[in-house]
Protein backbone atom coordinates (compact mmCIF):
# COMPACT_ATOMS: atom_id res chain seq x y z
CA UNK A 1 0.00 0.00 0.00
CA UNK A 2 1.50 3.66 -1.35
CA UNK A 3 -1.08 5.30 0.29
CA UNK A 4 0.30 7.78 3.41
CA UNK A 5 -0.47 6.32 6.99
CA UNK A 6 -3.70 8.65 8.19
CA UNK A 7 -2.96 9.91 11.48
CA UNK A 8 -5.59 12.25 13.61
CA UNK A 9 -4.09 13.52 16.26
CA UNK A 10 -6.94 14.21 18.79
CA UNK A 11 -6.22 17.38 21.34
CA UNK A 12 -8.68 16.23 24.75
CA UNK A 13 -8.31 19.75 26.99
CA UNK A 14 -11.46 21.77 26.50
CA UNK A 15 -10.31 23.96 29.50
CA UNK A 16 -10.42 27.98 28.82
CA UNK A 17 -7.28 28.38 30.08
CA UNK A 18 -5.50 24.78 28.59
CA UNK A 19 -1.82 24.28 28.50
CA UNK A 20 -2.85 21.80 25.52
CA UNK A 21 -2.35 23.75 22.73
CA UNK A 22 1.24 24.43 23.79
CA UNK A 23 2.30 20.45 23.87
CA UNK A 24 -0.12 19.37 20.67
CA UNK A 25 2.01 22.26 18.99
CA UNK A 26 5.20 20.84 19.63
CA UNK A 27 3.86 16.98 18.97
CA UNK A 28 2.50 18.18 15.62
CA UNK A 29 6.20 20.06 14.80
CA UNK A 30 7.93 16.41 15.73
CA UNK A 31 5.18 13.97 13.98
CA UNK A 32 5.28 16.39 11.08
CA UNK A 33 9.44 15.99 10.97
CA UNK A 34 9.36 12.61 11.00
CA UNK A 35 7.20 12.13 7.97
CA UNK A 36 5.46 9.00 7.57
CA UNK A 37 2.25 10.05 8.28
CA UNK A 38 -0.42 12.14 6.32
CA UNK A 39 -1.71 14.16 9.65
CA UNK A 40 -4.89 15.78 10.74
CA UNK A 41 -5.74 17.63 14.23
CA UNK A 42 -9.36 17.16 15.79
CA UNK A 43 -9.36 19.51 18.66
CA UNK A 44 -12.32 18.56 21.05
CA UNK A 45 -12.75 22.11 21.69
CA UNK A 46 -13.85 22.61 18.44
CA UNK A 47 -15.51 19.55 18.00
CA UNK A 48 -19.14 19.94 19.46
CA UNK A 49 -19.97 16.25 20.32
CA UNK A 50 -23.05 15.99 22.40
CA UNK A 51 -22.53 14.10 25.87
CA UNK A 52 -26.08 12.44 25.54
CA UNK A 53 -24.35 10.32 22.63
CA UNK A 54 -27.45 11.51 20.35
CA UNK A 55 -26.83 11.69 16.62
CA UNK A 56 -25.66 14.83 15.11
CA UNK A 57 -24.11 16.42 11.95
CA UNK A 58 -20.78 16.55 14.01
CA UNK A 59 -21.14 13.64 15.47
CA UNK A 60 -21.15 11.88 11.74
CA UNK A 61 -18.52 14.17 10.67
CA UNK A 62 -16.56 12.95 13.57
CA UNK A 63 -16.82 9.45 12.86
CA UNK A 64 -16.25 9.69 9.13
CA UNK A 65 -12.74 11.10 10.08
CA UNK A 66 -12.15 8.60 12.36
CA UNK A 67 -12.88 5.51 9.73
CA UNK A 68 -10.55 7.14 7.47
CA UNK A 69 -7.69 7.03 9.97
CA UNK A 70 -5.44 4.41 9.95
CA UNK A 71 -3.84 5.66 13.54
CA UNK A 72 -4.42 7.75 16.73
CA UNK A 73 -2.59 10.28 18.69
CA UNK A 74 -3.89 11.58 21.72
CA UNK A 75 -2.76 14.98 23.46
CA UNK A 76 -4.04 14.58 27.15
CA UNK A 77 -3.52 16.36 30.61
CA UNK A 78 -4.72 14.74 34.01
CA UNK A 79 -7.66 16.06 35.86
CA UNK A 80 -7.94 14.99 39.97
CA UNK A 81 -6.21 11.81 38.36
CA UNK A 82 -8.07 11.09 35.23
CA UNK A 83 -8.10 12.11 31.93
CA UNK A 84 -10.96 15.03 30.62
CA UNK A 85 -14.70 14.08 30.05
CA UNK A 86 -14.84 15.46 26.38
CA UNK A 87 -12.22 12.90 25.62
CA UNK A 88 -14.29 9.66 27.02
CA UNK A 89 -17.56 11.24 25.13
CA UNK A 90 -15.00 11.33 22.07
CA UNK A 91 -14.56 7.29 22.63
CA UNK A 92 -17.97 6.80 23.25
CA UNK A 93 -19.40 9.02 20.04
CA UNK A 94 -17.87 6.14 17.65
CA UNK A 95 -17.65 2.16 17.78
CA UNK A 96 -16.71 0.24 14.83
CA UNK A 97 -14.31 3.24 13.54
CA UNK A 98 -12.05 2.84 16.38
CA UNK A 99 -11.56 -0.90 16.04
CA UNK A 100 -8.03 -2.65 15.22
CA UNK A 101 -6.43 0.96 14.92
CA UNK A 102 -3.31 1.72 17.00
CA UNK A 103 -3.28 4.81 19.43
CA UNK A 104 -0.59 6.17 21.13
CA UNK A 105 -0.77 8.98 24.30
CA UNK A 106 1.09 12.16 24.18
CA UNK A 107 -0.07 13.71 28.45
CA UNK A 108 0.92 16.40 30.56
CA UNK A 109 0.62 17.35 34.20
CA UNK A 110 1.97 18.08 37.24
CA UNK A 111 4.23 15.55 39.07
CA UNK A 112 2.94 12.28 37.56
CA UNK A 113 3.08 13.81 33.74
CA UNK A 114 -0.35 12.59 32.86
CA UNK A 115 0.55 9.04 33.47
CA UNK A 116 -2.47 8.10 35.28
CA UNK A 117 -4.55 9.58 32.83
CA UNK A 118 -2.98 7.35 30.42
CA UNK A 119 -2.97 4.14 32.31
CA UNK A 120 -7.14 4.83 32.28
CA UNK A 121 -7.16 5.55 28.97
CA UNK A 122 -5.13 1.99 28.14
CA UNK A 123 -8.40 0.21 29.41
CA UNK A 124 -10.80 2.15 27.50
CA UNK A 125 -8.98 1.61 24.39
CA UNK A 126 -8.61 -1.85 24.91
CA UNK A 127 -12.66 -2.18 25.19
CA UNK A 128 -12.89 -0.79 21.58
CA UNK A 129 -10.39 -3.01 20.16
CA UNK A 130 -7.87 -0.38 20.13
CA UNK A 131 -3.37 -1.40 20.21
CA UNK A 132 -2.25 0.72 23.02
CA UNK A 133 1.16 1.75 21.68
CA UNK A 134 3.75 1.01 24.49
CA UNK A 135 5.95 4.09 23.98
CA UNK A 136 4.57 7.30 25.92
CA UNK A 137 5.38 10.63 25.89
CA UNK A 138 4.68 12.48 29.07
CA UNK A 139 5.67 15.82 30.60
CA UNK A 140 6.04 16.01 34.30
CA UNK A 141 4.94 19.95 35.46
CA UNK A 142 4.77 20.59 31.73
CA UNK A 143 4.66 23.99 32.20
CA UNK A 144 8.05 24.41 33.27
CA UNK A 145 9.12 21.97 30.26
CA UNK A 146 8.49 24.44 27.53
CA UNK A 147 9.94 27.83 26.84
CA UNK A 148 8.23 30.90 25.82
CA UNK A 149 8.71 29.75 21.79
CA UNK A 150 6.57 26.40 22.89
CA UNK A 151 9.88 24.61 22.40
CA UNK A 152 11.50 21.73 24.85
CA UNK A 153 14.71 20.43 25.93
CA UNK A 154 13.16 17.52 27.83
CA UNK A 155 15.46 14.76 26.51
CA UNK A 156 13.12 12.12 28.07
CA UNK A 157 10.32 13.30 25.76
CA UNK A 158 12.14 13.79 22.95
CA UNK A 159 13.58 10.20 22.62
CA UNK A 160 10.00 8.94 23.49
CA UNK A 161 8.65 10.54 20.71
CA UNK A 162 10.85 8.84 18.17
CA UNK A 163 10.29 5.26 19.67
CA UNK A 164 6.94 6.03 19.95
CA UNK A 165 5.91 6.98 16.42
CA UNK A 166 8.04 4.48 15.03
CA UNK A 167 5.79 2.16 16.83
CA UNK A 168 2.54 3.69 15.70
CA UNK A 169 3.43 3.46 12.23
CA UNK A 170 4.68 0.47 12.67
CA UNK A 171 1.38 -0.89 14.06
CA UNK A 172 -0.70 1.42 11.56
CA UNK A 173 0.83 -0.17 8.75
CA UNK A 174 0.35 -3.81 9.88
CA UNK A 175 -2.90 -3.20 10.89
CA UNK A 176 -4.30 -1.82 7.89
CA UNK A 177 -2.65 -4.80 6.04
CA UNK A 178 -4.40 -7.00 8.27
CA UNK A 179 -7.77 -5.15 8.20
CA UNK A 180 -7.79 -4.94 4.02
CA UNK A 181 -7.00 -8.78 4.28
CA UNK A 182 -8.91 -9.70 6.70
CA UNK A 183 -11.66 -7.24 8.21
CA UNK A 184 -11.21 -7.45 11.96
CA UNK A 185 -14.00 -9.70 13.87
CA UNK A 186 -14.77 -7.66 16.58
Amino acid sequence: MDTPLRLEVIVASVRPERFAPVVADWFLRTLRAHGEFDTGVIDLIDTPLPADLTETPAAADFRARLAAADAFAVVTSEYNHGYPAALKTAFDTAKHEWRAKPIGFVSYGGLSGGLRAVEQLRQVVAEIHMVSIRETISFHQAKKRFDAAGETQDGAAIDAAERMLRQLAWWARTLRAARATDPYPG
